[in-house]
């Protein structure tokens, strides 16, 4: 890791600890809009990290999202940095404040000399906080100012805004998309959002049983929990390594197959190490005064976000058969 690299996330993990404390995420919760952690974000420069002339290495950049999934953070940081990749990419300008991105039945039509943009984009993150949207429609990407669609809200299980955008307006910024794909770099960045997630809690689940006493001694002097942490600990490693790939393969022309790996091992691990960090915390993990529900319920709604596992090892699963047997080997070692 280089210097601008630690420096960054150095800025991010004191930004997100000093704003998002459990009582913080609970309101978030409950619908309040992070207006002083937003604007300490803006200020910090975070969101802008996917935007090229700002110098910020790509994997660096994307970093960012584990430290951020590793505080469990209430805002659409992941969702600005796509949509700034994806506008940069296009040529287009970028808009302050919180952005987010959309696909979906939605289309772009020729209407005198300007565009028509109409449709459905459903559940879009955090839709109802966005100050614009980088829709993405047949090859195409529009920019569509705050006022140019209406939304009708609804959440993930996190209860993070995911909100059924309707457009019918006539936009002017639009322009051919940039190499990649919008939903790849998009899993790439939730890989690595599990990924914080998953250290945070396989070290929240190592702590209680290390502080939990029952029969006369520590939990985690138990053999069944003991087994529990190291299947934790080994799938959350897993995982790292793999959405660490992801972000290498984004910055290396957004190469399918590692962000394909990634997500699927991510998301298998998420399910796993929410399950036993559960059972290791009994009965008081599923109370809401409890922290561990805020990284858990992430866990469970990120692993099927921009593809489930399912998805993208379908995904693996034609590239190798297509490969051929005698090409296994060559493929399976090629990352």
């Amino acid at each position: 890791m280089d210097d601008t690299a630690r420096l960054l996330q150095s800025t991010a993990t004191r930004l997100f600890q000093d704003h998002f404390p459990p009582a913080a995420l609970a309101e978030a919760e409950r619908g309040t809009w992070p207006a002083a952690a937003w604007a300490a974000v803006e200020e910090a420069g975070l969101h802008h990290a996917m935007v090229p002339e700002h110098g910020v290495a790509v994997p660096d950049a994307l970093a960012l999202l584990r430290v951020a999934g590793e505080h469990a953070v209430p805002l659409p940081l992941t969702e600005t940095m796509l949509a700034t990749w994806l506008l940069a990419g296009a040529g287009l300008p970028i808009p302050d404040g919180p952005l987010t991105v959309a696909s979906g039945d939605v289309a772009l039509v020729r209407e005198g000399g300007g565009w028509r943009l109409a449709g459905l984009a459903s559940r879009v993150p955090w839709g109802r906080h966005a100050a614009a949207v980088a829709v993405l429609a047949g090859g195409l990407v529009a920019l569509v100012e705050k006022g140019g669609w209406t939304a009708e809200h609804g959440a993930n299980m996190a209860l993070e805004p995911r909100d059924d955008l309707r457009f019918d307006v006539v936009v002017d910024a639009v322009a051919p998309a940039g190499d990649g794909g919008l939903r790849a770099v998009g899993a790439a960045m939730r890989s690595l959002q599990i990924a914080g997630a998953l250290l945070r809690v396989t070290a929240m689940t190592t702590r209680y049983a290390q502080d939990r006493v029952q029969f006369g001694r520590p939990i985690g002097k138990f053999q069944a929990i003991q087994q529990y942490i190291a299947t934790m600990a080994a799938q959350t490693a897993a995982a790292v390594a793999a959405a660490d790939l992801a972000a290498e393969a984004v910055a290396d022309g957004v190469r399918v197959l590692p962000i394909a790996a990634a997500k699927a091992r991510t998301g298998e691990a998420a399910s796993l190490v929410a399950g036993l960090a559960h059972q290791v915390h009994g009965a008081i993990g599923f109370t809401y005064e409890h922290a561990l529900h805020f990284s858990t319920k992430r866990l469970w709604s990120w692993r099927d976000e921009f593809g489930s596992e399912a998805e993208w090892n379908a995904v693996l699963g034609r590239h190798i058969a297509g490969a051929g047997a005698v090409r296994l080997w060559e493929e399976l070692t090629a990352w």
